[in-house]
C-alpha cells in the first residue's frame, strides 16, 4: 500500500472533517485503520479530541475531583503501607502445578532451568504477587528504578545463553 497525493488530500479532508480513521479507511480503500492512524500522525495532523460544553464542564470537573480523592486514598495507601513494612514472610517455592489462587506467582529463575520456580508466598486479596514482589510489579510513574550496570547483566544473560545452548 502506498499513499499517493489523491489519497494523502483526502486524508487530510476527511480528518479537518472529524472522520473517524475506520471511516477514512473505508472510504479511501485498500488502507487500514491503523495505517490511517499513522499517515495522520507523521503529517503532523491535529489530534481530534473532543470539547466539551461549558454547561457540563463544571459537572465533570466536581466528579474528577471527587473520583481523584477517593482512589487516591484506598490504592495509593495500601502501597505506603507495604513500603513501610519491611519483614517479609519467607518465599515458600512451588512449580506450576502446585500454584493456586493465594500463592505468588512471582517467577524466579528461568523456565528452561530445572531450579525454577514460583515465590508462592500469600498473595495480596486482588493482586497475584505478594508484598515484596508487588513493589516490583507496580512501581510509580517516573521513579522506576533504573539497573546499575547494564553490562554485567547482559553479560550474565549471555553466560546463561551460553551454558543453555
Amino acid at each position: 500500500m502506498s499513499w499517493n497525493e489523491e489519497k494523502v488530500t483526502k486524508l487530510k479532508e476527511l480528518w479537518g472533517k472529524g472522520s473517524t480513521a475506520s471511516q477514512i479507511a473505508e472510504i479511501i480503500g485498500g488502507i487500514s485503520r491503523n495505517a490511517v492512524i499513522g499517515k495522520a500522525h507523521r503529517l503532523n495532523l491535529s489530534s481530534k479530541i473532543k470539547t466539551r460544553n461549558s454547561s457540563s464542564t463544571q459537572n465533570f470537573q466536581n466528579n474528577l475531583e471527587e473520583n481523584n480523592s477517593k482512589q487516591g486514598r484506598g490504592r495509593k495507601n495500601k502501597f505506603q503501607s507495604l513500603i513501610i513494612e519491611k519483614d517479609f514472610e519467607p518465599e515458600n517455592p512451588k512449580k506450576l502445578e502446585e500454584l493456586d489462587e493465594s500463592s505468588c506467582k512471582w517467577p524466579i529463575g528461568h523456565p528452561e532451568e530445572q531450579s525454577f520456580y514460583f515465590c508462592g508466598r500469600s498473595s495480596l486479596k486482588d493482586f497475584s504477587y505478594c508484598k515484596l514482589h508487588l513493589l516490583y510489579a507496580y512501581q510509580p510513574k517516573g521513579r522506576r528504578e533504573e539497573p546499575t550496570n547494564k553490562e554485567d547483566e547482559v553479560s550474565q544473560y549471555n553466560e546463561k545463553k551460553i551454558n543453555t545452548a
